[in-house]
């Protein structure tokens, strides 16, 4: 199951690159949420995909579930949420202001 989600942080960060390589700010937005989904899926699957008990004090179990790397992501992700809305609202009113959101248009180069 490991190797499993490992291949699948490898085409997300593909597919993330693919979408910041590109001159869309919107493209570049949703390049930055899905790497942020890729780098969860990462943390997630090196903290280990076990199954096992809640850790309690009183209980007798043979393995137990590590509950840290679970609130960390959860952590990172409402955090991402929060950069992601952010940046939608910074893109809208980029384009509302001038009108494009093409990101060499928004530098003032003409020639590249």
């Amino acid at each position: 199951m490991e190797t499993i989600i490992t291949i699948l942080v490898g085409v997300l960060v593909t597919v993330a690159v693919y979408l910041l390589l590109s001159k869309s700010l919107v493209r570049v937005i949703l390049g930055t949420a899905i790497l942020s989904h890729a780098v969860h899926l990462l943390l997630m699957t090196m903290g280990g995909l076990k199954k096992g008990a809640v850790p309690l004090l009183g209980e007798n179990a043979e393995s137990y579930t590590d509950a840290l790397p679970q609130a960390l992501i959860l952590t990172a992700i409402v955090i991402s949420f929060a950069v992601t809305s952010f940046l939608l609202v910074l893109a809208y009113r980029t384009y509302k202001e001038t009108g494009s959101d093409n990101l060499a248009t928004l530098r003032g180069f003409k020639d590249e």
